[in-house]
């Protein structure tokens, strides 16, 4: 029976460092997976930049103008109907207007749809309540797309109201705490 639990003791001195290693790749990999901004977001605006003008058609054909928000925040939600992580954040997105709309923050999706009938029935589909606009151009191929260096779909800005960029990032958990701290702060 000594020997017995000599070697149990002996396994499990063994096994620990394996065991420790293991856990510690996988605290990393969650550190990781939890900022997609250190992977996806490198090369977006950054804050303090002056938020580059969007001069598009909406869905309906009317003509919209980022600079006709300026005294408000703005989410600019840059995603396409055939981008299955834009599908998925699309819910997030949605919460955030439903959350934030109410207390002044504007919403616009920036769709990279080529195709007129995909961009609307995918906003149907996905139940977008706010603005959308589109050049019906490949992501990499927009003019607003190279302006805001949109490397990566979903995306998100926030801008400020002096029509600055506030927040760029692809976590739209990060949109809802800076939007509940900045408005936060301004009730006080």
């Amino acid at each position: 029976m000594k020997h017995f639990k000599l070697f149990l003791l002996a396994l499990a001195m063994t096994a620990m460092p394996h065991a420790i290693n293991a856990q510690a790749q996988t605290n990393a990999q969650a550190t990781a997976a939890d900022d997609l901004d250190a992977k996806y977001a490198t090369e977006l605006l950054k804050p303090g930049t002056e938020a580059p003008e969007i001069a598009l058609n909406t869905i309906d054909g009317k003509q919209f103008s980022l600079k006709s928000l300026r005294g408000k925040y703005v989410v600019l939600d840059f995603w396409a109907s055939w981008c299955s992580d834009c599908r998925r954040d699309a819910p997030n997105i949605v919460a955030l207007y439903n959350k934030f709309h109410q207390k002044g923050v504007e919403f616009v999706g920036v769709s990279f749809d080529r195709n007129n009938e995909s961009w609307k029935n995918g906003v149907a589909k996905l139940a977008l309540p706010y603005t959308q606009v589109s050049d019906l151009k490949n992501m990499r191929e927009s003019p607003v797309s190279l302006a805001y260096h949109i490397k990566w779909i979903p995306s998100v800005y926030v801008i400020d109201p002096e029509g600055k960029v506030a927040l760029a990032t692809v976590m739209s958990d990060k949109v809802d705490a800076f939007l509940t701290s900045v408005l936060s702060s301004k009730m006080k």
